[in-house]
């Protein structure tokens, strides 16, 4: 039992991660900079029928139709921000390609281990499940986000 997970410090291993952090309404969020494939302007967008209602489409992206989650509806948000800074964040797990709508993305960001508290630790309810933990940055807070859980 001793080697097995059971802080946000265990799941990132010792030292930094690397994260994008990226705004949705007045919130900041972060997502690892691994699952990262690149970050575009919004794109136009294909709706798709009878898709869930956080998916706000598919865009073709040199050639790859990539799915697009509107995290916005996801998180019951509102947008903010102008439409020139709106962007989409491309993730890429082993041949899956999807992307998200942020906001804004701010910057690339090294994290401390010791900076990042548990979900649990903070609050417990369904959303938290989509949040890895939370990370103090000077006096910002960035929500880090379970980006495999929010594909689901």
């Amino acid at each position: 039992m001793e080697n097995m997970p059971n802080t946000v410090g265990d799941t990132y291993g010792q030292g930094e991660i690397q994260v994008v952090a990226f705004r949705l309404g007045k919130e900041e969020y972060a997502v690892d900079i691994l699952n990262v494939q690149e970050i575009n302007r919004l794109l136009d967008i294909t709706r798709v029928p009878r898709a869930a209602r956080h998916i706000e489409g598919v865009v073709n992206l040199r050639g790859n139709i990539i799915p697009i989650i509107n995290l916005h509806t996801r998180f019951n948000l509102q947008a903010a921000g102008d439409q020139e800074d709106k962007r989409i964040i491309v993730f890429q797990f082993d041949d899956i390609k999807t992307g998200i709508i942020v906001d804004e993305v701010s910057e690339v960001l090294s994290l401390n281990k010791n900076d990042i508290e548990e979900t649990s630790n903070v609050y417990n309810s369904i959303s938290a499940d989509l949040i890895k933990g939370i990370a103090r940055v000077d006096d910002r807070l960035f929500l880090l986000l379970d980006i495999l859980k929010i594909f689901e």
